[in-house]
């Protein structure tokens, strides 16, 4: 595929230039841990359900990852394709991903939550060649949804199924034993690998144009971020990394596969979250560093205190997503004793902004960090003059770590010519240079760090029989950040319950994290002169709800 990666080349010179661009891969860090300590501790891999755990050296995964290489090559994968990945966290992705990068394939990860709905615009979008699904993955059958959408997408050559017995199974494409021996082995992995400017990884984000948008990076851009990220978190070859946040988002693929490769440290993978076996992972593995979502952080602490796990070895836990609660610091800062840093990014750019370890507590509640080098931050005002300090405004960023383009939507790419990206988001800044997201202009909802298409789920809504008008907005949750409700108006005569709504989501087969956690019916709706739905009337009536119930408690 041709990537219109339009946003590398008008900053290519100047990020080279400023040594914000290093120009090192995967494979570069991957093959520089090899050369150092072929036999050390690479990757730890659990799967909750059944407790199964693998252990791997150095050496062992760039052996399984040239067989993978082979495999993908001989089903028809070349440089610039791009091979679509569903699994779970485990060694599997991790030999997949570092496969593709040593034949030059583009890696796009998806969501294990993601349904039909979202996988066939994305697969046809992003013209997958290859899909690996796990056979079952909490008790559903992705083997099963995937023969059914190959009919609907004319690039997809092959299905292979993680955990399965027969001719599609990973095991049996992948990983054959006599790939080892393979004449062209060598010509294979090393002939084809992408330098650090062309498109690697491609991976899509939900948002208010109605259809999930193809984020591209290249080595550079993701790089960019993770050098000096982990400069400013003191992390080295000696961090144990935990990662439970799903690695097909960007929170999990760039701290918990590609950071760990330039670190040359270990990495503990668990397939889904369990907090009282993530504590005791934690403790018996001796983790040094973890990120995820504020949930994750609750969760974790809780499970430490019930099991009087000793938690001592972990030294930072990053937490992005959505504000922490200052009661959720203090508390998990006593419990864990781990050092709490708040960060704001996007898949678009990485983490742009994280407090500092040497900060006061107090600095992860008030705010989300000061930009990473190599990154720049402006707030602006409606009339796009920059804003004051501690004045709200709109988010703009611009450098290194900036993606290189959505795929096929150019005109969605929101840069302007001096190379501002507007985020979306509403933010302030203090006087230390310190930001605090304050809200959103885009119309998106997040879940415990996971975004919520607000305009799919309502124009799912609006296709139900019964329903005349519909709007989904955010409400506060003390755990997750925020829950979605939908605000409905039936048509005369119709009526909509809750389990109704439900089934008719579920049948549309929209990913279930998206559906509407409360149904509002309603006689009308809020709206302006002109028609406009005028969701901030709903939205503060939700908080005020909220906090009601809050005090009654």
């Amino acid at each position: 595929m041709d990537f219109d990666a339009v946003l590398m080349e008008p900053r290519r010179a100047a990020m080279e230039a400023n040594g914000f661009w290093h120009g090192k891969t995967v494979n570069d860090c991957f093959d520089a841990w090899l050369a150092a300590a072929p036999d050390a501790h690479a990757l730890t891999a659990i799967r909750a359900a059944t407790g199964e755990r693998r252990d791997f050296f150095v050496r062992e995964l760039d052996r399984l990852a040239d067989r993978a290489a082979v495999g993908l090559y001989r089903l028809g994968v070349r440089k610039a394709d791009v091979v679509a990945c569903q699994m779970p966290n485990g060694w599997e992705f991790v030999v997949a991903a570092l496969a593709c990068a040593r034949i030059g394939a583009v890696f796009d990860p998806v969501m294990p939550i993601f349904r039909e709905r979202e996988l066939r615009f994305m697969l046809k979008h992003g013209e997958a060649k290859v899909f690996l699904v796990p056979a079952v993955f909490r008790n559903f059958d992705h083997k099963a949804m995937a023969e059914r959408m190959r009919p609907e997408l004319p690039d997809l050559a092959h299905v292979v199924v993680q955990g399965d017995e027969d001719e599609t199974s990973f095991a049996r494409l992948l990983l054959d034993p006599a790939f080892d021996d393979d004449p062209d082995r060598h010509a294979i992995t090393h002939d084809h690998r992408p330098t650090a400017n062309e498109v690697c990884q491609l991976v899509y984000t939900s948002g208010t144009t109605g259809e999930p948008k193809g984020v591209m990076h290249t080595a550079n851009t993701l790089y960019s971020n993770l050098i000096p990220y982990a400069e400013r978190l003191g992390l080295g070859a000696d961090t144990v990394v935990f990662m439970a946040s799903p690695m097909a988002h960007q929170t999990g693929f760039m701290y918990g596969h590609l950071m760990p490769l330039h670190l040359q440290a270990r990495t503990v993978l668990l397939d889904s979250w369990d907090k009282a076996l993530a504590a005791r992972l934690i403790a018996e593995e001796r983790c040094t560093f973890t990120m995820a979502a504020t949930p994750f952080l609750s969760d974790l602490a809780g499970a430490v205190e019930e099991g009087g796990i000793d938690s001592a070895s972990l030294r930072i836990f990053v937490c992005a997503g959505a504000a922490i609660p200052g009661p959720v610091v203090a508390r998990a800062r006593k419990i864990l004793g781990a050092k709490i840093v708040s960060a704001w990014g996007m898949t678009e750019n990485g983490a742009v902004t994280t407090t500092d370890p040497a900060d006061p507590d107090a600095r992860s509640v008030e705010s989300d960090g000061c930009p990473l080098p190599g990154m720049e931050l402006e707030i602006r005002n409606a009339d796009g003059t920059r804003a004051g300090d501690g004045e709200e405004g709109a988010l703009f960023v611009r450098g290194a770590s900036n993606f290189v383009g959505y795929l096929k939507r150019p005109h969605w790419n929101n840069v302007d010519a001096d190379g501002w990206f507007d985020t979306g988001d509403l933010a302030r800044r203090d006087a230390a240079g310190y930001i605090r997201i304050c809200g959103r202009s885009k119309d998106v909802i997040i879940r415990g760090a996971e975004n919520i298409p607000v305009v799919e789920v309502e124009s799912l809504l609006f296709e139900h029989p019964a329903v005349a008008a519909a709007v989904v907005v955010g409400y506060p949750d003390e755990r997750l950040g925020e829950r979605a409700c939908a605000f409905v108006v039936p048509k005369a005569g119709q009526t909509l319950t809750f389990a109704e709504m439900t089934a008719f989501l579920e049948n549309r087969r929209l990913a279930r994290p998206y559906f509407p956690e409360r149904l509002e019916i309603r006689d009308s709706l809020p709206a302006t002169a002109s028609g406009k739905i005028q969701k901030f009337v709903l939205r503060s009536m939700l908080r005020e709800e909220t906090s009601a119930a809050r005090a009654a408690t």
